[in-house]
């Protein structure tokens, strides 16, 4: 159908695709919109931004601001979590066109009385939208410029600030183009700002030999809530099959007595919708989210779908899982990794729907219990498709639900999962050390489409990582890890006691923890306390005080030429509150430098007084000059400063 349109736009962004994934914020946030919208020949044209949310039932327009060059650009508040449309709409002004071209004779000393009497139809056109005390005006200016004696004055009127003001709010808009609509889903804050706190609640007992409850986590509740934690992370808490059940370090055959891996789910005591006997009960598991929630802990629900051979699922559904050609069930693998104790579920299966279903229902099981944050276990070796439709259904009826995707793979991988729902990822900060991996990163997530998308959660440690560069490593080395998750990412996590209290022990030639809790329960003096447990409770106080440390997009990365000294700059949206960070990469010796302040993103000169208060120990400094002298050593290797100018 032939349609006349004068106005292209294109290379709207944000987008993902062509619009085929959603850009993600949170409540607060702004979207920043640029595009190219251009006529042809050289008349006004004018912009705006469409946008409404799930709910509402009509668009609200945003003009946007031409920035040379034919782009164009807007912002919009997203309120209200859900799901916002947003769309560019072009068209040609030719009011705008016409006050131009008379402002354009004028100057070139041409009599305009013709072009007067052409501007009376567009006074003519908004007098029918503007409000009852602009219609007098209006029809004042339209009777001179038609009174051949009173040229003076209505050149003067036509050319005026006040009419012009009047052609952009109540605009005519012709020939307009419309671009394809394009959506950002908008999350409760937390998905963008969290502090996770993970342990194995087997571990929590107070005597050794003695396997936790969730009575015993409770008593530790008050620990992780004075540290600064917000998210209280748990590996599975279902039974554990018995069946080819694993030994301690991972052996193939248990001894007896041995307590398996967690995510070996499912036994004689129930599966997925079950919690592990010797945990407690479910009415113990509520009592503990409960009690949490009097300290501003949620707690955050492992799910993993996958399976022990002895699950419930395995006698009731066998056509959601694959067996060998001799009848034997396919166990888990990885090769060359063996889970002989778990048996994935068979997403090809023909009864998938039957099996989406009820994994669907597994999620809603715990929501309704009051769980509403899930770190998805290996998501990426289920499809794609199946988790944009069950997060999707979950968020649905719960928007505050959220999902950690914990998936170390491939980019583009990782990638995916973001785009299709998971509210925060996994990523490789575990293993960036080097002051060009950590800048490189960090410039990919923050300065790429990845950070319309991909909410990153920083963890130095988990139970399936000890990185090289912790084992064996001193305190300074978890102090330099902590600081630099918790100051360069909104949300950051750590598996303790493990971190706080150094245990690093490692499988001869693996990132392995010896000894580990995926296998077997350990007991902990859940009472001691160090240095780092002294610094990573000061450093989550400063990321609950300062908005610019509870975001990750916004940064800039200082000049240093010493590469064992990191600095970088961050800001809140508004730049109410900003943050500068110098942090040594050395955990064994003092560290000298020189940082160059950002002057242009500080909005200051060089010679500015800028007031620096150390967050960590509370001493202030004055910094007058774009370079200054920083010093650090392994106690305490790094400064975080608020900054005032």
């Amino acid at each position: 159908m032939l349609r006349q349109q004068r106005v292209v736009i294109e290379n709207v962004t944000p987008q993902l695709h062509g619009g085929a994934f959603f850009i993600k914020r949170v409540v607060g946030e702004m979207v920043t919109v640029f595009a190219d919208v251009l006529p042809d020949g050289h008349d006004i044209i004018q912009a705006e931004i469409r946008v409404k949310h799930q709910s509402d039932k009509k668009y609200r327009e945003i003009r946007m601001l031409d920035l040379g060059n034919d782009v164009y650009t807007g912002s919009f508040l997203v309120e209200k979590q859900g799901y916002y449309s947003y769309e560019i709409r072009g068209w040609v002004d030719y009011a705008l066109n016409w006050q131009h071209g008379i402002e354009a004779k004028l100057k070139d000393g041409q009599h305009v009385k013709s072009e007067l009497l052409d501007g009376v139809q567009y006074l003519e056109q908004i007098a029918k939208k503007a409000s009852g005390k602009e219609k007098p005006y209006l029809k004042e200016l339209s009777q001179l410029f038609q009174d051949e004696g009173a040229y003076q004055d209505a050149i003067a009127q036509a050319v005026s600030e006040k009419l012009h003001h009047l052609f952009l709010t109540y605009p005519e808009r012709v020939l307009v183009n419309t671009s394809a609509a394009l959506q950002v889903y908008v999350d409760r804050k937390k998905a963008a700002y969290s502090t996770w706190y993970e342990f194995f609640p087997r571990s929590a007992a107070e005597e050794e030999g003695q396997h936790g409850t969730f009575n015993d986590c409770i008593t530790l509740l008050p620990r992780i809530a004075e540290m600064g934690f917000d998210t209280l992370y748990f590996p599975p808490v279902h039974p554990i099959g018995e069946v080819n059940r694993k030994g301690k370090n991972n052996t193939t055959n248990a001894e007896k007595g041995d307590s398996g891996v967690p995510w070996g789910i499912g036994s004689k005591f129930g599966g997925h919708k079950s919690i592990h006997p010797e945990l407690g009960t479910e009415k113990d598991f509520e009592k503990l989210i409960q009690k949490a929630g009097d300290l501003d802990i949620e707690i955050a629900m492992d799910l993993a779908f996958q399976a022990a051979p002895d699950h419930p699922y395995i006698t009731s559904n066998p056509e959601w899982f694959r067996k060998r050609p001799d009848g034997t069930m396919q166990y888990a693998e990885n090769p060359p990794k063996k889970y002989q104790d778990i048996v994935n579920f068979y997403f090809e299966t023909k009864k998938y729907k039957e099996l989406w279903e009820e994994l669907l229902s597994i999620a809603m099981y715990w929501v309704n219990k009051g769980i509403r944050i899930f770190r998805v276990d290996n998501p990426h070796t289920k499809p794609y498709y199946f988790w944009h439709w069950l997060i999707a259904e979950v968020k649905k009826k719960h928007p505050d639900v959220l999902f950690l995707a914990e998936a170390f793979s491939r980019p583009k991988v990782m990638q995916q999962l973001a785009k299709q729902g998971f509210s925060q990822s996994y990523t490789y900060f575990t293993w960036r050390v080097r002051k060009h991996e950590l800048i490189e990163y960090m410039t990919e997530l923050t300065q790429t489409d990845m950070r319309e998308y991909y909410r990153p959660n920083f963890w130095p440690n988990t139970p399936d990582i000890n990185p090289y560069h912790l084992q064996g490593a001193n305190e300074a080395m978890h102090l330099i890890r902590y600081a630099l998750a918790a100051t360069m990412s909104g949300n950051i996590g750590i598996y303790g006691p493990v971190f706080e209290y150094m245990v690093s022990a490692a499988m001869p030639g693996k990132e392995e923890y010896l000894n580990s809790e995926k296998y077997e329960v350990r007991h902990w003096d859940w009472t001691m306390e160090n240095i780092v447990t002294r610094v990573i409770t000061k450093i989550n106080q400063a990321r609950k005080e300062h908005e610019s440390l509870q975001q990750t997009n916004n940064i800039r990365f200082c000049h240093m030429e010493n590469e064992q000294l990191l600095a970088f700059y961050k800001w809140n949206d508004d730049k109410s509150d900003e943050t500068l960070m110098i942090i040594s990469l050395d955990p064994h010796y003092a560290q000298q430098g020189t940082v160059q302040l950002p002057l242009q993103d500080l909005g200051i000169h060089n010679g500015h007084s800028l007031n620096l208060q150390d967050v960590i120990t509370d001493n202030g400094y004055i910094w007058n000059q774009e370079w200054n002298f920083v010093e650090l050593h392994p106690a305490l290797p790094f400064h975080i400063f608020h900054l005032k100018k």
